[in-house]
Formats: C-alpha cells, structure tokens, sequence
C-alpha cells in the first residue's frame, strides 16, 4: 500500500474538512505518521474496530466510522424486509469525538433508509446491549474504546440478541466494508426522520430488570444504608446507572466527585482501567478519609468493575479480576443454594485465560463450568445457545479482565449490576459476621491458592498485529516439556482446535471457537497462556500458579515469568 499516494489523495480531496485538512498538514514532513496513518487500514475484527483518534485509513475518525457503518447497512439491506425494518440502536461513552461518531453512524444508516435509535447522552456497553433487546433492533452500535487510553476511541457492532456481533456475521460485514475504497464518498442524512430518540423508559426498565436479580435482600435492608462505600466513575457512562441502582438498594454511597465529570481526557488518572490500583487512588484516599468499607471504580463505558477493600491490617487493596469474579462466584451460588432456587441444570461460563479456580468452585457446587475464548460475546453466545436448547441455566459469566454478567437482560460484560452484587455481598457478609477479604481467604483455604497474573508485552507501529500473532505462531513449533519446575502436561493450540497430552501425544479436539493462542496445562493444575489482545498492540501471557500459599505462588510465579522470557526469547 502506497501511504504517500494515500496521503496526497486524501489532502487533496476537496470533500476533506478543513479540520482534517489542518491535521494533514501539520505532518507533511512526518513520514513515520504518514506512513502509521496511511500505510495501512484500521482493522475491524470480531471486536469491531479500535484506534487512535485522527485523520487517516488506519485511524479513528469520522470517515472510518462512516465507511464501517456504510458496510453494516450493505449488510443489514441483504436481510429479509421485516428485519431491515426493526432498525438500529446507537450508544456511545465519554471519549473524545464519541457523540459525533454516534451521530454520524445514525445519520449514514438513516441515508440507507434504515432507522437509527440514537441515545441523547452516554450510556454504558451493557446498557447498549439491554437496549437492543429492548427494542428489538437488528443490531446496535456501542461506540467506544473502553479502558484504553484517552486517544483511543472504537467502534464495536452487536447482533440482534445483544451479543457483540457473531464472526460469521462480521465477516460479512467487513467485506462489505472492504468493498468501500472511497473513505470521503459514504454520505448520510442527519435530518432524517428515521433518526429516533432512545424512549425515556428504557433507563428504568433496565435498573428495574436488574432490581430482580439481588440475592440478599434482608442484609441489604440491615446493613446497607450503615455501608461505607465509595463509588467512582473515573469520568466515564457509568455514573447514572451505578449510582441509581445502588440508591434504589438503599447502599450508603460517596462519590468521588472530581471523576463524575465527563472528561474526555480522563485528567485525574494515568489510563481509565479500573484494573489497575492507581486508577482507584483518588477513590482509596476519600475511604481512607471517611473510613469506607470497599471502593468500586467503573472504566469509561461501565462493562468493568474494579473493586479495592480491606485487608486484616485495614490496609485497601485492589483485589484482581480473577478475585473478584471467583467472589462473586462463590457468593450467587451460595445464595441461591440457600434459598433452595439454584437450579438442577445451573451453569457458569468464562474465558479459559480466566482463574481455574472456578473449576473446584463450581465443582463443589454441583454446576456445570464451561469456557469459551477471550471476548464476552463467547459468553453471550452460551446464554442464547441454553435458551434454544434448554440444556442449562445461566447463572454466571466472568472474565478476568473485570468483566461480569449475572442476569441475561445483556449479553455483555455489565458493571452496573456487578456493583449491584458486591454491594449487597459486603452487605451480605457483615450481616452475618465476616468480612470479603475474610471470605476471599476461607475460599483459598477451602480450594487451594491460586495467584492469578498477566503480563503484557506494548508493541508499536503498522505491523504490531502481525508480529505479535508471529510470536504466538512460532511458540507452536516448539517442543515445550516443562517451565522451571512446572511440567507441561498438555498444549492446547486453539488456533487448530487440539489439545496435544504431551506425554502420549495424543491429540484431542477442543470444541470451542478458534483463536490465535497457546496455552500450556501444568502439572499441579496451573497454567500458561500466551496470546495476541485483540482490542490494543500487547502481547499478554497469562499465569494462573496453584501453591499451597501465596509464598509458594509467588515464588512459582517468578519461576514460570523467566523460563517464558527464555521460551520468547527464543521464538523472536
């Protein structure tokens, strides 16, 4: 591809806007940005698309955005009438240019004479979600790059279940978007009568579905409004809804006020991921202040909760995804077991890079565990398969990337009823005598400790994609038998569908959908995986380190983390 030939023919299009022109022009003696800008185009995927904001093929603008919308209506007008007819629903966060992006979306759908359901301020992923089986659209568009950092912005396409659209229906799309080598040629209708506002209802039916879903109403009456709790937004779509239903509980809450601002450039934290502890600092410092019990931080488009507590020393500590999903794991089971309501066929889905702890939990439980690949709409996919076939009853699914779900009003990963949950599971424990942190303890006492930890490797440039998927590539050729101490006792190459027993080599097929990844089986039931993200340039290796206590996990963990730089080493 000829980036300085795109360049000029984009700098020279006198449909360009003079924004875009200027922008263009600032980097004429740029080749590094012209060829990153133009060298390439912005790839949609299962995940829809993601990048940086600015002008250009491979970037996020609103040209890239229209060409991709342009594709989803080919798309959509190749359905049956009756399906073309229920519309579209668009949602978008706080980023920048997120609302014009919406807009723009809804007006190119408009000009396809496709009707646009277009939300009049943010509003969350699974909110998005809701809203697409709310109204029974044919899709809905989220526009968003969740936690990335401030210059990111993306743009992510769900199916008429409300489920991020499936990849065969994306691979549709996208040759429909490939088919578009004209970026400042997709034209749409912002007057359009076809464009319609969100109804006003659906904001309470929403908190009202998830209302139905509290598992300790007694504790909370108790406890909740004593509940030292503090809740920040880090200024993103999250504020409304978490702080609504958490209200509507009677869940005593303070909020950090200086992040409830819609900020485009989240000016209070380093990046908007509330997985990381230092994006809950200014939340740690006003519960140390007041006294609190836990913090909750929800990223920019609220599908993930990050949660900080007590220890025994009373000191806060950000507790891990993996902590955080195997808490609430155990607490929905144990309460529905109490109440006699958990169901015969119940069962839990979750990412395979996610804690195997929730295996012995399930396990103890009597309920079915599946695993599905990194990526929520995997999840989703499980929930819509047992509602045609009755096979199971979804009762929990959870990433640990802090992505959550309990209910099936979305089919994404949703912090608002996950802030719902931990919420009344403090209120829950203090009402009969324990603390979180203590049960985060007795569950490693019961099961086994587990440390969770993943690594990422930052990548840059044009090609990050291709180098970090030749990386992932290359570890399949290797003949791997052990990591330190840790014997390897089965590989599984999900790439091809087949786990390989190292020491027979007997292969059997995985039966999940295929993705770039290799994931090594340990001996005592830890694991290793290695894999591509698919929304941002890292190359992530997963740990998952089974010891008697966190001593010997940790000591395991630094055994594993050099004999893998070794193996990467080696394949680079």
């Amino acid at each position: 591809m000829d980036y300085r030939a795109n360049y000029e023919a984009w700098l020279s299009d006198e449909r360009l806007s003079s924004e875009a022109k200027a922008e263009l022009l600032s980097i004429a003696n740029d080749e590094k940005a012209k060829e990153y800008r133009f060298g390439g185009e912005l790839a949609f995927g299962t995940a829809g698309m993601r990048g940086i904001i600015g002008y250009g093929m491979n970037m996020m603008n609103v040209y890239t955005v229209m060409r991709a919308t342009q594709g989803l209506s080919r798309y959509i007008k190749t359905l049956p009438l009756e399906e073309q007819e229920r519309g579209v629903v668009i949602s978008f966060d706080t980023r920048r240019n997120s609302k014009l992006f919406a807009k723009a979306s809804a007006a190119v759908l408009a000009k396809n004479g496709i009707k646009a359901y277009l939300f009049d301020d943010v509003h969350p992923v699974p909110m998005l979600s809701y809203a697409v089986r709310y109204l029974h659209t044919i899709a809905g568009i989220m526009i968003t790059a969740s936690h990335n950092p401030k210059e990111y912005n993306g743009y992510k396409v769900y199916g008429e279940d409300g489920a991020q659209m499936s990849p065969e229906a994306t691979a549709v799309v996208v040759d429909f978007i490939n088919e578009i080598d004209d970026y400042l040629s997709v034209e749409g209708d912002e007057t359009s009568p076809l464009i319609l506002p969100v109804p006003k209802a659906l904001d309470e039916t929403y908190i009202e579905e998830l209302s139905k879903l509290t598992l300790s109403k007694e504790a909370v009456e108790k406890c909740g409004k004593n509940l030292k709790l503090v809740y920040t937004p880090v200024h993103g779509s999250g504020y409304v809804p978490v702080m609504t239903i958490l209200k509507k509980l009677g869940i005593n809450v303070t909020v950090v006020e200086e992040q409830t601002t819609q900020d485009t450039e989240f000016s209070t934290v380093k990046v908007p991921n509330p997985e990381y502890k230092e994006t809950l600092s200014m939340g740690i410092a006003l519960a140390n202040q007041i006294s609190a019990d836990v913090v909750f931080g929800t990223d920019p488009d609220s599908d993930r909760l990050g949660v900080a507590l007590k220890d025994d020393n009373g000191e806060f500590v950000a507790l891990s995804g993996n902590q955080v999903g195997i808490l609430l794991l155990d607490y929905i089971l144990t309460r529905l077991k109490e109440d006699n309501a958990l169901p015969a066929n119940a069962a839990v889905v979750k990412s395979f890079v996610t804690t195997g702890m929730a295996k012995a939990i399930c396990d103890d439980f009597g309920v079915a565990l599946y695993e599905t690949p990194v990526g929520f709409k995997f999840i989703g996919e499980k929930i819509k398969e047992w509602e045609a076939n009755g096979k199971h009853t979804y009762v929990f699914g959870f990433e640990e990337s802090c992505g959550y779900l309990r209910g099936t009003h979305a089919r994404d990963k949703d912090a608002v009823v996950a802030s719902m949950l931990c919420a009344e599971m403090v209120c829950y424990y203090t009402y009969i005598g324990k603390s979180v942190y203590g049960r985060l303890q007795e569950i490693y006492k019961k099961y086994g400790y587990v440390l969770d930890v993943n690594v990422s490797t930052q990548y840059s440039g044009l090609n990050a994609m291709k180098e970090m998927n030749a990386v992932v590539d290359a570890l399949k050729t290797k003949q791997v038998t052990s990591f330190a101490s840790f014997p390897v006792v089965g590989i599984r190459d999900y790439s091809a569908d087949v786990r390989t027993d190292v020491k027979t080599g007997e292969k059997t097929a995985l039966g999940i959908p295929k993705c770039n990844c290799v994931y090594y089986e340990l001996a005592n039931g830890s694991f290793i995986c290695v894999r591509p993200s698919g929304t941002e340039p890292k190359l992530k290796v997963y740990y998952s380190v089974k010891a008697k206590d966190e001593k010997f996990a940790k000591a395991g963990l630094e055994e594993m983390k050099e004999a893998v730089a070794a193996l990467l080493a080696s394949v680079k």
